[in-house]
């Protein structure tokens, strides 16, 4: 049975799955020097619109870099599953109470120990226009022998099922 999603509204729902289970991101943005700058994000909203929502310093280097270029891109790892989700988007900062207030997690008082009174603290908005996912065999063994067979034969394993969606 393949894993081919029958539907846009499909391949979706699966995005916000693989997004659901691995929670933790890697956030990349662009520096004023054309460098990309990867770093460790929480995602705060598990139900995923087509808009990822994060806690943020306002004068951290990634706000000032998104105000000055926002394209971004946020890759999620689910090792448990073995599949991966990249998010391209299009990110803005700014503060909204009453948002924050819905995506607030006590465990957050480690980076804003003044929860939402912390000053300086802001919300990062993704809004992805595109994603893509890849769904890989779900056991470790199956990978290990896939890997093998390709040494053994020299010929590429089978990496899993990708897909594109849009948004």
């Amino acid at each position: 049975m393949s894993n081919e999603p029958s539907s846009a509204g499909e391949a979706r729902a699966r995005v916000t799955e693989l997004i659901r289970d691995a929670r933790i991101c890697l956030l990349t943005t662009t520096g004023v020097d054309g460098r990309l700058v990867s770093r460790p994000m929480g995602l705060q909203a598990a139900e995923f619109d087509g808009d990822l929502w994060f806690f943020a310093y306002s004068d951290s280097a990634k706000v000032r870099q998104i105000r000055v270029n926002p394209q971004v891109n946020v890759g999620f790892s689910d090792q448990r599953h073995h599949a991966w989700v990249s998010v391209a988007g299009t990110a803005q900062e700014g503060w909204d109470r009453d948002r924050a207030e819905q995506l607030w997690n006590p465990l957050l008082k480690a980076w804003f120990p003044d929860g939402l009174e912390t000053p300086g603290i802001t919300l990062i908005k993704v809004h992805a226009s595109s994603a893509e996912y890849w769904d890989s065999p779900n056991s470790t063994v199956v990978n290990l022998l896939g890997f093998a067979k390709a040494a053994a034969t020299g010929k590429p394993p089978k990496a899993g099922e990708n897909h594109e969606v849009s948004y």
